[in-house]
């Protein structure tokens, strides 16, 4: 194990924003920004961009999910959350996500997400 501090710190201002890729659903307008990989090279703790009317689909997190608002808003199951609102949505939470502004999101998902719609 690398003990070096600097190996896990990720200087997100000079990453670039990766267009979100999910087979089969429509992920328009969507970017991600991948900061840590688990053992299985699936990445839990993300940065999520929205650009205004970008939205993703209904959707279950069989572990939950924490989304804490970088800056600009979202909808989620019609409540609008904005800049510095965290939310945790307990395992088998179904929701939307829309942005009419555009928004950065930081999400923590343990689990991969099924998509329902």
């Amino acid at each position: 194990m690398d003990t070096r501090i600097e190996h896990y710190i990720r200087q997100t201002p000079t990453m670039e924003w990766q267009s979100l890729q999910e087979a089969g659903i429509e992920t328009a307008g969507i970017y991600v920004k991948a900061l840590r990989y688990d053992e299985n090279g699936r990445p839990p703790s993300i940065l999520l961009k929205f650009e205004p009317g970008a939205q993703y689909p209904y959707h279950n997190h069989p572990s939950g999910e924490e989304i804490f608002v970088v800056e600009g808003s979202c909808i989620i199951e019609g409540a609008k959350l904005q800049s510095g609102d965290y939310l945790y949505t307990p395992p088998g939470f179904k929701h939307g996500v829309r942005s009419e502004e555009g928004c950065i999101l930081l999400l923590i998902i343990p689990a991969e997400v099924e998509i329902l719609a």
